[in-house]
């Protein structure tokens, strides 16, 4: 029994090394791809879009609100109290919308970030099976990175198409 003991620990250290590690810059990864910069380009657009939209709510605003002070000493006491409701609104609006729309550029970013980190994943897990890996970290979340780890970020690229 204590042979058999003696051989599995001595064994043990042997398994260790048989194992294989890599390691990926999956963030190098993800901003070389077209698809992340396409992303970059659609949620520049929507943020031109809803700052134009932003921009003309305030005006509005502004428009409203000059054109309140300037007759609200001549207006009827309903008038003014239904003109001081309509720039309320206006200005609910405007902070709704700019809520809004905050809220849509992280949805459309992040659900296409998803997806493109869901391609990247894929690629490492078939490049790992393919290579044998025990292992396969993200390169941003490991303290330490000794020599005998395989940097497979290349091979990652290649696999999705990234510069």
């Amino acid at each position: 029994m204590k042979k058999f003991i003696l051989a599995v620990l001595l064994a043990l250290p042997m398994t260790m090394f048989a194992q294989k590690f890599g390691h990926v810059n999956s963030a190098s990864v993800v901003q070389g791809m077209t698809e992340y910069t396409a992303l970059q380009t659609e949620i520049q657009n929507l943020q031109k879009q809803f700052y134009d939209e932003i921009q003309r709510k305030e005006a509005d605003i502004k428009t409203k609100s000059d054109a309140y002070e300037k007759e609200r000493a001549t207006l009827s006491e309903t008038l003014r109290t239904y003109r001081e409701q309509e720039i309320q609104k206006a200005i609910q609006e405007y902070q709704e919308f700019g809520q809004t729309s905050e809220q849509e550029l992280q949805k459309v970013y992040q659900e296409k970030l998803n997806a493109i980190q869901e391609k990247v994943m894929a690629a490492v897990q078939e490049i790992g099976n393919a290579g044998g890996y025990t292992y396969v970290f993200d390169a941003a979340s490991i303290p330490f990175i000794g020599t005998s780890a395989t940097d497979l970020t290349d091979q990652v690229k290649a696999k999705v198409g990234a510069k």
